[in-house]
């Protein structure tokens, strides 16, 4: 068995010693799916395990091979003389592991590359620079061509809201969505919320202006009560009792039983109460998780009415909040 130790200097400020944080990443990137502790950190001095504490930490789980890496940037005191002695040390113990320590980080054309990143990085420290800065480079990793001009805002914000880029490809539109949402903005139609979280990350200042509120139901008594004495969800009764003809969006991001209802009462009877007086409201549906959450947007993705909704597991508050409040900075900018 191989094990990778990362050898750091250490520092007398504990939060300073995050070698512990490096590994993780690096144990990540080359033993994906690993669950055993195939790299750990040491420090050398100030910081906990020391050199020979890790050493003697993998041979005691089986270790036969020990890669150790000095987390250095040059060759000084350190790399070329006190830590090699450690080694040396740990190899009079452990004659049976072999034992191997490789050059410290030094002069690499990577690092330049760094360099230069953190130089383009300087300038964005205020909040606005930085989501600038966040959608370039959103437009420099991946190719949005084959979006519309409607459907790339809203992709770029869900992508900038995850940091996923999967979701460039299984986020579906509706062929009226943008504009049914659009509309509904400006009408001063509400927005109606599965749960508080969604309501609390809609930017209220820019619905205000057209004078909409964001609804959500969930913590309601008789939403409470209701739920107690059926079994049914919370989500999917605050749907029920909360999708009024005033509704022009509803974002559901956590509930597939909320997504369900809503699609039940909007291809039922429930549809009436929104013709002739008022638009089908847009549902922004992606609810996250493993049970019902892509059944449900499955069944959505089949519908006439006007929807946003994304093809996979994936999903949740970021998700609905990002499309949201993509829409509202559309609707204000149009």
């Amino acid at each position: 068995m191989e094990h990778i130790i990362l050898i750091g200097h250490g520092s007398p400020k504990k939060e300073a010693n995050n070698m512990d944080i490096v590994g993780q990443l690096l144990h990540g990137a080359i033993h994906p799916g690993c669950s055993n502790s195939c790299v750990r950190s040491a420090y050398l001095e100030f910081g906990k395990p020391d050199i020979m504490g890790a050493i003697k930490q993998c041979v005691e789980d089986g270790a036969k091979k020990i890669i150790a890496h000095p987390y250095f940037l040059s060759s000084g005191m350190h790399v070329t003389k006190d830590i090699p002695e450690i080694i040396a040390g740990a190899r009079g113990m452990f004659p049976d592991v072999e034992l191997l320590y490789t050059e410290p980080l030094g002069i690499h054309d990577k690092l330049v590359e760094i360099v230069i990143e953190r130089i383009k990085n300087v300038r964005f420290n205020v909040p606005l620079d930085i989501e600038k800065r966040s959608f370039e480079i959103i437009s420099e990793e991946t190719d949005l061509s084959g979006l519309t001009s409607e459907q790339a805002p809203i992709v770029k914000r869900v992508i900038h809201s995850t940091a996923d880029f999967e979701f460039k490809n299984n986020l579906v539109f509706h062929p009226d969505a943008v504009r049914a949402g659009v509309e509904a903005i400006r009408a001063g139609r509400d927005i109606l919320t599965d749960i508080e979280m969604v309501r609390a990350g809609i930017n209220k200042k820019l619905l205000d202006q057209w004078g909409g509120r964001v609804i959500c139901g969930i913590t309601d008594d008789e939403v409470v009560k209701i739920s107690e004495t059926t079994g049914r969800t919370r989500s999917e009764i605050a749907m029920e009792m909360g999708l009024t003809d005033n509704i022009g969006i509803v974002a559901i991001g956590n509930a597939p039983t909320a997504l369900l209802k809503v699609i039940e009462i909007l291809t039922g009877e429930g549809v009436s109460q929104y013709a002739p007086t008022n638009s089908m409201p847009l549902i922004v549906g992606v609810p996250v998780g493993f049970v019902k959450a892509l059944e449900s947007k499955a069944l959505l993705a089949a519908q006439n009415f006007p929807f946003i909704t994304n093809l996979s597991r994936k999903g949740g508050t970021p998700v609905a909040v990002a499309i949201v409040n993509a829409l509202l900075k559309m609707a204000a900018e149009k």
